[in-house]
């Protein structure tokens, strides 16, 4: 066992929130292999509600105050939260107990279970598991990252430099492409001369940066906080970053609403990826 293992194992924190994410993934298996097709209803913001994502919240909510009662909870599925109560959070447990609803209604297998600490609007610490596969991915503020398989296997992951030897990696979403995004290819392969334009529902796709396997992920349509914070932790650990189209880095809990800017997710920070995309977002 090298020191990076050695180092995940040996954090209680990181423990604890990967077993809360794997009871949480095995409340939505027990739905999903239920029911082949998942009741579903709508909530205010017209996103797909299940069974599985109630379970799965309950699930979260109930372990975390019982290991950190004095941390307080944001999940998607939470009751409502004043503004001003939740901004006066420095500390925080930040939750998406089913990440990729839309995926789990097609039952393609690429959803997960997301968890968080945000420290004064940093990720610091997340569990990114994915139910059906039984992989988890892990990552910790100055400990590291990793990916640990079903059968416990567990490897250290680091966010790949970017090689112009070879085709730049673009991770784009299954539900969500648009002109901004194609012009983005666009202009990659007018510098690059090769684009590999990889397809991924949930925050798997930040996943994919964290263990080398994407160079670039561009978010140019919404998401909340909840979605990205635990991937993020991951890619932080890992090497990589999340920025604004400005290029400033990802916060969490600074503003009245939970909605991220368009981002994009950086395998390599070290890149003038400013230098070439800005003129995009101007």
């Amino acid at each position: 066992m090298n020191s990076e293992q050695h180092g995940k194992q040996a954090d209680a924190q990181l423990e604890m929130m990967q077993t809360i994410a794997r009871e949480a993934g095995r409340e939505i298996l027990d739905v999903y292999n239920k029911q082949n097709q998942p009741d579903v209803t709508l909530k205010a913001d017209n996103s797909p509600l299940t069974d599985a994502d109630r379970r799965a919240h309950e699930t979260i909510v109930a372990r975390l105050q019982e290991f950190d009662p004095d941390t307080p909870v944001l999940s998607e599925e939470s009751e409502a939260i004043s503004t001003e109560q939740r901004l006066s959070w420095r500390r925080y447990w930040l939750v998406d107990p089913l990440d990729g609803t839309k995926e789990f209604v097609k039952r393609n297998g690429e959803f997960t279970v997301n968890i968080a600490l945000v420290d004064n609007g940093v990720a610091v610490a997340g569990v990114v598991h994915v139910p059906v596969s039984g992989d988890s991915y892990l990552g910790k503020q100055g400990l590291g990252a990793w990916k640990q398989s079903a059968d416990g296997e567990l490897q250290a992951i680091r966010s790949d430099n970017l090689d112009s030897s070879r085709p730049v990696r673009v991770v784009a979403s299954r539900s969500h492409r648009g002109e901004l995004l194609d012009s983005l290819i666009d202009l990659l392969e007018n510098k690059f001369g090769a684009v590999e334009v990889v397809s991924m529902g949930s925050s798997l796709k930040i996943c994919l940066l964290a263990e080398g396997k994407a160079d670039l992920y561009p978010r140019l349509a919404p998401t909340s906080e909840w979605d990205t914070a635990a991937a993020h932790a991951v890619l932080l650990a890992a090497g990589g970053e999340i920025t604004d189209t400005d290029f400033k880095a990802l916060h969490y809990n600074q503003k009245a609403d939970i909605l991220n800017p368009h981002f994009l997710g950086l395998a390599d920070p070290s890149y003038p990826w400013s230098d070439l995309l800005s003129p995009l977002f101007t």
